[in-house]
């Protein structure tokens, strides 16, 4: 096997692939990155089991063949290269890597040992805009479930496709997030869930500044996203999801208007003295006209308030406060709606004219403050 290619451009598709590169598994084979070459081209790939990213480069290759790299080791080595081409030079698992004066030689892996990458085939296409996608995600990742989660299958986020219509869910047990945008898809309805590792990987790739679309090929297990010349490909969850539409109230004793800006300020300047979101608690009274947020803990004890428009019964309420930011946070809009059920119900943030998002937030049991 003997090929050269550009420096800078291996360098930066190395250092996108070996992403999906296991940092965790002591397996040398998914320690590294699998290059193979066509006639003219070089493909790279890194896969852990769960996530792969492959992407091709233009090569000028005198003898075609494979092998396995360590990851580390093949990207410090050709990130340190100068500018120009380096050149490979492949025997049995010895590598011969040559850029002007620096020659290094490494040993490989026997490419027959990686793993088969997972293909899709007869699955739905489907094609997103994305800067649109990256907005919807951006809504709904935060409320998406970490690993530690008793659940694996709230560490995903749910996509429900209808006729013209997206609807991206999120949840971890304490919140959930809802986004919904219209389009263009005419299939037969489906829903799947891709691991919140896979997402997080995908939006890096994404160019908001464009208007091309990504592409994307699901299966029953495995789900292909296409974009610029990368594939990333992951396994999808599977599992019983939370029955979400159960879960949002449908009706509301109090409504909030309030501007979103100030809502943040307000609650953020109660974060100096809260030692933990968890056991400190913010209290939100909704009274009239304005919003009233307290706390205390062995720090000290603050007490603030911004305007805001309240209509129906007065309340009480207790939240952690990183969950009512990330959620006002992700609301994108300058005035929210917030709906309340009582001090024990989960609050309902949404927008005041639409219903291109909703935000639950579980509330925190107040103590009585002498």
């Amino acid at each position: 096997m003997k090929f050269s290619c550009n420096t800078k451009q291996l360098s930066d598709a190395l250092s996108n692939v070996t992403r999906a590169v296991s940092a965790k598994v002591t397996i040398p084979t998914i320690e590294g990155v699998l290059m193979e070459c066509g006639s003219d081209t070089l493909s790279l790939t890194g896969y852990d089991f769960e996530v792969g990213i492959n992407t091709t480069l233009q090569a000028s290759v005198v003898e075609p063949g494979a092998i396995v790299i360590n990851a580390k080791v093949i990207s410090d080595i050709i990130r340190k290269l100068p500018d120009g081409k380096v050149t490979f030079d492949i025997s049995g698992t010895s590598v011969s890597i040559i850029s002007g004066a620096s020659q290094y030689s490494i040993t490989g892996i026997d490419a027959e040992d990686y793993p088969e990458l997972p293909s899709v085939s007869g699955g739905y296409p489907l094609f997103l805009n994305q800067s649109v996608l990256q907005g919807m995600v951006s809504q709904t990742l935060f409320a998406v479930a970490d690993n530690e989660s008793s659940k694996p299958v709230h560490t995903g986020l749910k996509f429900e496709l209808t006729l013209n219509q997206l609807r991206l869910i999120g949840v971890d047990g304490y919140r959930l997030a809802i986004r919904t945008e219209t389009v263009k898809y005419d299939g037969e309805d489906i829903s799947f869930i891709v691991p919140k590792k896979t997402i997080r990987e995908l939006i890096k790739f994404f160019d908001t500044d464009t208007e091309k679309n990504i592409s994307i090929s699901v299966g029953k297990r495995h789900i292909v996203f296409d974009i610029e010349n990368y594939s990333i490909i992951s396994r999808l969850l599977d599992g019983d999801f939370l029955d979400y539409k159960a879960a949002v109230p449908k009706t509301c004793s109090t409504t909030v208007l309030i501007n979103t800006d100030d809502a943040i300020k307000c609650i953020e300047r109660t974060l100096p003295v809260i030692e933990n979101d968890k056991k400190n608690p913010i209290r939100c009274l909704f009274d009239a006209d304005e919003m009233r947020v307290s706390t205390v803990s062995s720090l000290g004890r603050v007490v603030d308030y911004t305007h805001a428009n309240v209509s129906g019964n007065r309340v009480e309420i207790g939240f952690n406060s990183k969950f009512v930011l990330d959620a006002l946070h992700a609301a994108d809009t300058d005035q929210v709606r917030i709906e309340l059920n009582g001090p024990v119900s989960p609050t309902k943030v949404m927008p005041i004219n639409d219903d291109s998002f909703l935000f639950l937030v579980l509330p925190m049991r107040l103590k009585n403050e002498n």
